[in-house]
């Protein structure tokens, strides 16, 4: 769950040791024999030095038995307010460069870099969370059918009105479909910008009628880039702060959603029903694999820095490749095999 308050709480601790990946059976290990990284390797050849990006003593990662999703997975984006071709482009893009259908054609690092440390993530068979993900089909929503108000609640009903549209209605699948609820810049949502950017869960069969893993981000260029944008804004309340430079594909909002987008994919496809990898012992407020390296996205970061990151010709801070050429800045992801923040960007992998 992309939360600010989770942010800042990671900002004020420290770094100082590491955070154990754990699960009950210690005959048990993490499948990382088909995951594969730079020329081929294992990703468990990255190296086995002591790294501390987004470590925290007092937290410990736990798998608690539930589903990964192992199977092909589908993303069915839902358009919701007033959204440009421009800006639906850059969200695709990210979400296709995840499985590019020519991987050699992407310079590293890469989107499907990062998500191989996402694939790490096992169930109770030892089964790997997915490398294909594709879109599917999209629904769009533009007379704000359910207001400009949301609850948490209205949009699963989104959801709801989305796969029981009477014309295209999105299909159900329960096995290995994600519902993306994206919300424009003019539509509120409960405990936007205050506690969350986006979040995740899974939808209710009273509302919904069946039970579906989604997730909803918000475009927050006209709310609160400061805290939904970072690093391409920064809050007004902190003095003399800069951004990181200008967003990769010129959108600060956009560019915004695209890291917390990935946020939430990556712990719906190791959480999906909230009942397989987090830490703390309350699934209702869980600290999931991308929670722990909250506003991490280079070598280094951690304490109110971002990192080391990439910066092209026209000045524009990035950190992983995508497909047609587009670049973004994605945060990194919890590795349970090194035990400790890593993205495709780090320098000493």
């Amino acid at each position: 769950m992309s939360s600010p308050a989770v942010l800042w709480l990671l900002l004020l601790l420290a770094p100082v040791a590491t955070v154990v990946a754990w699960r009950p059976w210690p005959h048990t290990v993490l499948n990382a024999t088909n995951i594969t990284g730079n020329g081929g390797r294992p990703t468990t050849d990255i190296g086995v030095s002591k790294k501390y990006e987004g470590s925290s003593e007092f937290v410990h990662l736990m798998y608690h038995m539930g589903p990964v999703l192992t199977t092909n997975i589908t993303i069915y984006p839902i358009w919701y307010g007033a959204w440009t071709q421009s800006q639906k482009q850059i969200l695709r893009t990210f979400l296709r460069s995840i499985s590019p259908a020519n991987p050699a054609a992407v310079p590293s690092p890469s989107v499907a870099g990062w998500w191989r440390t996402v694939q790490l993530y096992t169930d109770q068979t030892g089964a790997n969370v997915s490398r294909t993900v594709i879109v599917g089909a999209e629904k769009n929503d533009r007379r704000y059918s359910r207001g400009k108000s949301l609850t948490r609640l209205s949009i699963q009903s989104v959801i709801g009105d989305a796969i029981t549209a009477r014309t295209r209605p999105l299909p159900v699948n329960p096995r290995g479909g994600l519902y993306l609820v994206l919300t424009s810049t003019d539509v509120a949502v409960q405990d936007f910008c205050g506690q969350v950017c986006g979040f995740h869960y899974f939808t209710f069969p009273s509302i919904v009628g069946y039970t579906l893993p989604y997730a909803w981000i918000g475009n927050s260029a006209a709310k609160c880039p400061g805290v939904c944008a970072y690093p391409f804004a920064v809050p007004a309340y902190v003095p003399g702060a800069r951004s990181a430079g200008r967003p990769p594909n010129g959108d600060v909002g956009v560019d915004g959603m695209v890291s917390v987008v990935a946020h939430e994919l990556a712990e719906l496809a190791s959480n999906p029903l909230v009942n397989a990898w987090y830490a703390g012992s309350d699934p209702s407020f869980p600290t999931e694999i991308a929670d722990l390296c909250e506003g991490i996205y280079g070598t280094g970061g951690g304490g109110a820095y971002t990192g080391q990151l990439l910066v092209d010709n026209s000045g524009a801070a990035y950190n992983v490749n995508g497909v047609s050429g587009r670049k973004f800045l994605v945060q990194w992801i919890w590795n349970p095999i090194l035990n400790y923040c890593s993205g495709p960007n780090a320098l000493d992998q």
